[in-house]
C-alpha cells in the first residue's frame, strides 16, 4: 500500500476510534430461561470477535438501539418522531393508504414472505442472501413474536420477527417491499410503541448503526435509533 493511502487508512481508523469512544454505553443482559438453546446461540454470536475488528465483540460497537425504558409511554415516543424528516409522517402516509398491522405466524404466510424475499435482487447494495431465496417453514420460537403490515388489498407488505433476549429485544428478521409507501416506518414504530407499553425490555436493537449504509442509517435515525457501545451479560 502506498504511503498516502496508508495515511488515509490510519486517519480513518483513528477517527472511528474517537467516534466509538464517545458513544454512550448500554448494559444488555441475555436471560437464558426465555429459550435456552436460542439465547445461548445468540449470546455466542453477539459476543464472538468482530469479523473485521478482532479486538471488539461482534455486536458491541455502534449498535443501533432505542432506549425503551427512557419513554414514559408510547405517546412520548411518537412525539419524538412526529416532525418532518422522521418516522411519523411516513407512518401516517402508510395508514392513509390503508395499511394495517397485526401479529402473524410466519408459517401461515410462507408464499407472501417468499414473494417479499424475491421481490428485489439486492438489498442495501448487496445481493440477497441465498438463505432468503428458498421457501421454507419456520421453527417455533417461544422468545419471538412476528409482526406483519398488510396493504389495503390484504397482502402482506412487510414483516418483522422480534426476538426478546433478556432486558432487550432485537429485530431477528425484517423485510418488506421497496415501494416508498411508508409501511416499514409504520411497522417499526408500532413495534417500538408495543415494547414501551409492555414494559418487558429496556432496549430495542436493530443491528449496527455506524456500520450501516447512508440510506439504512437515515432510516434508523428517523425511527429514533441511536448508536451505543453494548456491554453484555448472561444470566
Amino acid at each position: 500500500m502506498q504511503t498516502p493511502q496508508l495515511f488515509v487508512k490510519l486517519m480513518e481508523h483513528a477517527s472511528l476510534a474517537v467516534e466509538l469512544g464517545r458513544l454512550p454505553v448500554a448494559q444488555l443482559c441475555f436471560e437464558r430461561h426465555l429459550n435456552p438453546p436460542a439465547i445461548l446461540a445468540a449470546w455466542a454470536n453477539f459476543t464472538r470477535p468482530h469479523p473485521r475488528y478482532k479486538v471488539f465483540r461482534n455486536k458491541a460497537m455502534g449498535i443501533a438501539l432505542v432506549d425503551i425504558a427512557g419513554f414514559g409511554n408510547a405517546a412520548s415516543y411518537l412525539d419524538t418522531v412526529r416532525q418532518r424528516g422522521h418516522a411519523g409522517p411516513q407512518s401516517r402516509k402508510a395508514l392513509a393508504r390503508g395499511y394495517a398491522l397485526r401479529r402473524i405466524d410466519r408459517n401461515d404466510h410462507l408464499d407472501e414472505i417468499h414473494a417479499i424475499h424475491t421481490s428485489c435482487a439486492e438489498r442495501q447494495g448487496r445481493p440477497m442472501d441465498s438463505a432468503y431465496l428458498s421457501k421454507h417453514s419456520y421453527p417455533e420460537q417461544p422468545h419471538c413474536a412476528c409482526h406483519g403490515v398488510f396493504d389495503a388489498g390484504g397482502r402482506l407488505a412487510a414483516y418483522c420477527n422480534v426476538a426478546r433476549f433478556g432486558n432487550f429485544a432485537a429485530t431477528d428478521q425484517l423485510m418488506g417491499y421497496k415501494n416508498g409507501d411508508g409501511a416499514m416506518y409504520l411497522l417499526l414504530s408500532h413495534i417500538i410503541c408495543e415494547l414501551i407499553e409492555a414494559r418487558e425490555v429496556a432496549w430495542f436493537m436493530y443491528d449496527s448503526y455506524l456500520g450501516a449504509g447512508p440510506g439504512l442509517r437515515d432510516f434508523k435515525r428517523r425511527l429514533g435509533f441511536h448508536p451505543y457501545r453494548a456491554r453484555y451479560a448472561l444470566v
